[in-house]
């Protein structure tokens, strides 16, 4: 068995924008990436080896977005728009972490 598929995936990192469409089409121009997923509030673009999104401060806190099956001990998961689910927990100093569910990633 390989070890390193018992690792967990860093699925993203979550930064602030104050214009979600300029900052997507800012993104994809200057890099080679996908957006993935677009509305008013956030945005999730898909590079080659992580995915980054686009959020406003007053709607989603910046953070980093792990895929784990440990999701599911913190508590109950939020389905998303996108069809994800997850938890937002902090860690010891503050920074908020997403814990997403590999079934809702097709990582299950």
């Amino acid at each position: 068995m390989d070890s390193s598929s018992s690792l967990d995936s860093l699925h993203h990192i979550a930064i602030s924008v104050q214009n979600i469409a300029e900052a997507a089409e800012w993104y994809r121009e200057t890099f080679r990436c996908e957006i993935t997923y677009q509305d008013a509030t956030w945005a999730m673009l898909k590079f080659g080896n992580v995915s980054l999104a686009l959020v406003l401060p007053e709607q989603h806190p910046p953070h980093i977005g792990f895929v784990t099956p440990a999701a599911h001990k913190y508590g109950t998961l939020k389905r998303h728009r996108d069809g994800t689910e997850s938890i937002y927990i902090s860690d010891p100093s503050g920074n908020v972490v997403e814990l997403m569910s590999p079934e809702s990633c097709g990582q299950a």
